[in-house]
């Protein structure tokens, strides 16, 4: 498992409970820049990360070819460049089955909990029921597999033949939604444990999106992921900023002045926190303030530099960036 920490494509950021929120790359205000807010992060701040894997570990040499070049730095905004490029997660798959005596394969996914702890680098798994299952926007050059990962120990146990759907090759945007039920392991699966996508939910550890096909080059992009009855547009680079507001979304913003910021639109509490450009937490703290719509927070005690605000509350997933001078 320690592999999966090494292809993550982020540096670790803050802790998070509340809904799934569906993350679409064509969002430009979301927090979204390199975590999928699921909703059932634990305290170890390693959850929601995109990463990437392959086939090394039997034999081959796939991988993920990403289109624009990376941050060099594993910041909060390593992944930038590629939402930016193409409104999602967008790459080639380059699959070569080297010496592997199965079929190629490499993929991306993301962690639905985060590991363990710091010392234990093992996928928590989460009860993912209350999604009823998943939404996926994309376009991708052949067939991908939507897995869900029960982390190494279960996955091993079912000889990783695991729950899975069918993305269809699509040339061109396509969004499908799937309930938890229309998961279901491979037909050629004669092992003793037996799971059903439904069970699976139960203990989640990693969404992924498999591409396994004959050695060559194939190009995707994963646009948007949320829940069943999440908002994934009907096509790729469609904002989900009506939806959200169908949604009362508040009209929260946050303005600095000086070294003071303030917030307005805050409807009764919310939580508030900042995060310098390596993800880290340096203040967190609560705005409760359902009397004038209006509230504050000090940033007297940080150094100048770049930092986000991410407010969150039950209606609100609000990130700025900002800088103290």
């Amino acid at each position: 498992m320690k592999k999966f920490l090494s292809a993550a494509l982020c540096a670790a950021s803050a802790t998070f409970a509340g809904p799934f929120i569906t993350w679409n790359g064509a969002d430009e205000n979301a927090y979204n820049i390199c975590r999928v807010e699921t909703g059932l992060r634990n305290g170890s701040e390693t959850g929601g990360y995109w990463f990437t894997y392959g086939d090394d570990g039997e034999g081959g040499a796939s991988k993920v070819y990403w289109d624009v070049e990376l941050n060099p730095e594993y910041t909060i905004d390593r992944l930038e460049p590629i939402i930016d490029d193409c409104k999602g997660m967008c790459g080639t798959a380059i699959l070569n089955k080297w010496n592997s005596p199965h079929t190629a394969f490499t993929g991306i996914g993301f962690s639905v909990v985060g590991q363990n702890s710091e010392n234990d680098w093992t996928l928590a798994t989460g009860d993912a029921s209350s999604w009823g299952g998943l939404c996926v926007t994309y376009m991708s050059d052949t067939d991908i597999a939507l897995e869900l990962g029960l982390g190494e120990v279960t996955d091993s146990i079912i000889n990783y033949a695991n729950p899975t759907v069918t993305l269809p090759t699509s040339k061109t945007s396509n969004r499908m939604v799937f309930s938890w039920s229309d998961f279901k392991q491979p037909s050629s699966y004669d092992g003793a444990v037996k799971i059903d996508g439904e069970a699976a939910a139960k203990q989640l550890a990693m969404v992924k999106f498999k591409i396994q096909a004959e050695d060559g080059n194939y190009r995707f992009n994963i646009c948007a992921v949320g829940p069943k009855d999440g908002t994934c547009p009907e096509k790729c680079g469609k904002s989900s900023a009506g939806i959200q507001i169908a949604r009362g979304i508040s009209a929260v913003s946050a303005i600095l002045n000086g070294r003071t910021l303030g917030f307005t639109g805050i409807k009764a509490s919310a939580t508030v926190e900042v995060m310098n450009s390596l993800g880290q937490v340096v203040m967190k703290g609560a705005i409760n303030n359902a009397t004038n719509n209006a509230a504050t927070i000090s940033l007297a005690t940080l150094s100048a530099g770049i930092y986000l605000v991410h407010v969150v509350d039950k209606t609100t997933n609000l990130v700025r960036k900002i800088l103290l001078k």
